[in-house]
């Protein structure tokens, strides 16, 4: 973070805020019906000062007087605020000036702040004018120029956003920026996105601020890297979605949401690509029901007993696939499942570590009070998956074993596990998150 103060995602923002949330809720006012009022805008303004409790208000208070505290003309202030609202609301239609119109906001702000302090004064402005930054900003902008000019009528738009880039606050300029891009649909390169979620982090924005609603040119959808996966990802992460305390109406509903969760790195339809993938490497080999159901209730702890529904290990992965392509088709329609790659190598490796830990599970249940499964019976179908189905997935429901049975490991384990996990090229996060907390260190 640039300020002396929590980054934006360490506040709990998980999307857009400040002024320029607030223009993106102004562009509601651009849908067919009578012309909008000051009323109608401002009541966004209020609507989003309120939220987390009057919290929000700060970061909308702050940027409508970082622009106040600046010496930017009115038709720069002018340009920016159509621009990021998409023409939707022009103050200056009705008796006001740009300046006017922030002067109202920043009331709103601190009206609410102090409907949980009376006696709150907001604090004098913190501009962001960090030389580098500035110049990172203004590079990405000159990249989208010619793009942006040919979307928006506006003169001189990319000259007014450099401006407050430059003379008025980094951090406000790179939002405008993106809340530009956004409100005209500008295609923005899969290069480019990377670039400005990057720079985001910089500021301390949340990658949702960046993301969402930005028109970004993915590339195809593929199974072939895992650049982009955070933590766990295909069959043994919608296992792990499945662990007591999941809230969906049918079990159908719960896959549904676990394959949209391609995070911001990756193209739409990524995981169900690679939960697909999961899915048919399984039922495609001789894996007989019964390990497939045993695998199934280890990795979710009996979250979901498929065996006390009558659904049988297959059966149940034929819907898991049926629901991914779904999503492929809604999403990424050119997208072709190829036949499954040949397993992975690693399978002696995995096989090692497997056995290596069956002495411990053997002492062990999976859900000990409810139709327990013992440890043995895991261990034994995590064997058969790593030599008959594929080694990595193999791995990664041996670690959501390890997990569930909450099973100890000796660093020299680790280590070995960390050597896998290289192998199959997962994540950093993938063992932090999953059985780190179970070494046992000296």
């Amino acid at each position: 973070m640039t300020r002396e103060r929590p980054a934006y995602y360490e506040l709990g923002y998980g999307e857009d805020f400040g002024l320029t949330a607030l223009t993106a809720l102004t562009e509601r006012l651009s849908r067919p019906g009578p012309a909008p009022g000051p009323a109608a805008a401002l009541g966004f303004a209020e609507e989003l000062a309120d939220r987390s409790e009057g919290e929000e208000a700060v970061e909308l208070g702050e940027d409508a007087r970082r622009l106040l505290a600046s010496e930017l003309p009115e038709r720069v202030l002018h340009t920016v605020w159509l621009a990021s609202t998409g023409n939707a609301f022009d103050p200056t239609g009705h008796g006001m000036t740009c300046r006017d119109w922030l002067e109202r906001i920043s009331e709103v702000s601190t009206a609410r702040l102090r409907q949980n302090k009376a006696s709150c004064t907001p604090p004098p402005v913190r501009p962001v004018r960090d030389a580098q930054l500035c110049q990172a900003v203004v590079a990405e902008l000159r990249v989208t120029a010619p793009a942006l000019v040919d979307a928006s009528p506006l003169p001189k738009l990319v000259d007014c956003l450099e401006q407050v880039v430059t003379g008025a606050d980094a951090d406000l300029g790179m939002r405008l920026f993106l809340r530009a891009l956004k409100a005209h649909s500008v295609p923005v390169p899969y290069g480019q996105y990377r670039r400005l979620v990057a720079l985001g982090w910089k500021f301390g924005f949340p990658p949702g601020a960046v993301h969402d609603d930005l028109a970004i040119i993915w590339p195809p959808v593929s199974t072939a890297s895992r650049e982009g996966v955070n933590g766990d990802f295909g069959l043994s992460r919608l296992a792990r979605q499945f662990t007591a305390g999941w809230h969906y109406r049918t079990p159908r509903e719960a896959v549904a949401a676990a394959v949209k969760a391609d995070g911001y790195e990756r193209p739409p339809g990524s995981e169900a690509a690679v939960l697909l993938e999961d899915t048919r490497r399984v039922l495609d080999t001789g894996l007989s029901d019964d390990a497939i159901t045993v695998l199934w209730l280890a990795a979710t702890n009996r979250g979901y007993s498929i065996d006390r529904f009558g659904v049988s290990g297959r059966e149940w992965l034929e819907q898991v696939a049926e629901v991914c392509e779904e999503r492929l088709t809604e999403v990424a329609p050119g997208y072709v499942p190829a036949a499954p790659p040949p397993a992975t190598g690693a399978g002696d490796e995995v096989l090692r570590e497997i056995r290596g830990m069956s002495p411990l599970a053997a002492s062990t249940a999976v859900s000990p009070d409810f139709h327990p499964l013992e440890g043995t019976t895991v261990m034994e179908a995590l064997e058969q998956i790593a030599t008959q189905v594929d080694p990595d997935l193999g791995f990664r429901l041996l670690l959501r074993t390890v997990e569930v049975l909450q099973l100890p490991l000796t660093e020299e384990q680790y280590t070995r596990y960390e050597a896998l996990a290289s192998r199959f090229h997962y994540g950093e996060d993938h063992l932090l998150f999953s059985v780190d907390h179970l070494v046992q260190r000296t």
